[in-house]
């Protein structure tokens, strides 16, 4: 198997390791906190900045996009009706977000 830019986008090796990282990290500062005899507000500053960034490494790792789509491959196009980039969203004839229903248009 050849490692290439595309197979290491398509596995998320990155992401992955990040949150892995991070979950060690997060499991360190809790135990290192939890066993405080007399945390101080500093201490759980530090701890409130590190479940903080969990947040935004978590959202980053869920709504990160892959890039799956190689031009060559457009038979999924043809079968679902979709184009590129276009999502579910629907077609104009049936379309109501700009404030109008099509049955409820002034005519």
């Amino acid at each position: 198997m050849k490692i290439t830019p595309q197979w290491v986008d398509q596995w998320r090796i990155w992401p992955r390791m990040i949150i892995t990282l991070y979950g060690i990290a997060f499991y360190e500062t809790t135990t290192w906190f939890m066993s405080l005899p007399d945390p101080t507000n500093a201490q759980a500053g530090f701890v409130s900045v590190v479940v903080g960034a969990g947040a935004g490494f978590f959202g980053i790792y869920v709504n990160g996009k892959t890039n799956t789509h190689t031009p060559s491959d457009d038979s999924w196009m043809q079968s679902t009706g979709s184009t590129p980039g276009r999502g579910n969203q629907r077609s104009s004839e049936h379309s109501d977000w700009e404030g109008e229903h099509p049955d409820r248009r002034a005519g």
